[in-house]
């Protein structure tokens, strides 16, 4: 399968890539890297290009999308109103603005082949219990990646245009016992009935699963991955 994924310089995404070995994986960063090709997403026009780059890298057939590159930044009440409003609105560019403009076309392309494709986006446990009071944004750009992907879901489902999207909470890419103390040690932890976060392994292992082996049944299937800390 050829398979575009967004945020692939580290953490979860480079898991992803990884988890995807064997398959033909075009890659992406902001300032490129691994082979990766390079997009500041922030900036406008540039899912286009990346989308014509990674059809090009992959010889003009792009199976799979996923959608892992975001941003995590702190936007208090109390900074002045431009700068707030300023990360905020890169916020939900980055999030979430480039990630439909990247379905979009991938829903355009997986139409225009009459052979579908699928679609899996890495939203956040934030999508449905919040986050913290600086966070309101970022809280609501997961969300509304939830509901894009619900959206495809119905939409395109007699196309065999598939829409999946994970829900991670706590995730741990590097040492665990230095994340956990980074978190507070016990206190952390006794918010996750699992014990522990999770790695960017078992994320990476459900996005490959949804991206490749999920029945297609299961599409606008959102999955949590978060130990437990938040059900719904």
């Amino acid at each position: 399968m050829n398979i575009l994924v967004t945020g692939t310089s580290r953490g979860i995404g480079r898991a992803i890539f990884e988890a995807l070995e064997g398959h033909e994986v075009a890659g992406h960063s902001t300032r490129g890297g691994h082979s990766e090709i390079a997009a500041d997403l922030s900036a406008q026009g540039s899912a286009q290009a990346l989308w014509a780059q990674a059809l090009e890298r992959l010889g003009g057939r792009i199976d799979v999308l996923v959608n892992n590159a975001g941003i995590f930044e702190a936007s208090p009440i109390d900074l002045a109103a431009g700068e707030w409003a300023a990360r905020w609105e890169r916020t939900m560019r980055v999030n979430l603005t480039a990630s439909a403009e990247l379905c979009r076309l991938a829903v355009l392309h997986f139409l225009e082949r009459e052979h579908g494709g699928r679609i899996v986006n890495v939203s956040s446990r934030a999508a449905y219990r919040g986050d913290s009071p600086d966070h309101w944004h970022y809280a609501a750009s997961k969300a509304g990646m939830v509901a894009m992907t619900k959206s495809i879901a119905r939409a395109y489902a007699g196309d065999g245009i598939l829409a999946f999207a994970v829900c991670p909470g706590f995730t741990v890419t590097g040492m665990v016992d230095d994340y956990i103390a980074s978190r507070g040690g016990g206190a952390f932890l006794a918010d996750i009935p699992l014990g522990r976060p999770a790695s960017a392994q078992e994320v990476a292992e459900t996005v490959r699963w949804l991206a490749v082996d999920a029945p297609a049944s299961a599409t606008g299937a959102v999955i949590d991955v978060n130990g437990a800390s938040f059900v719904r």
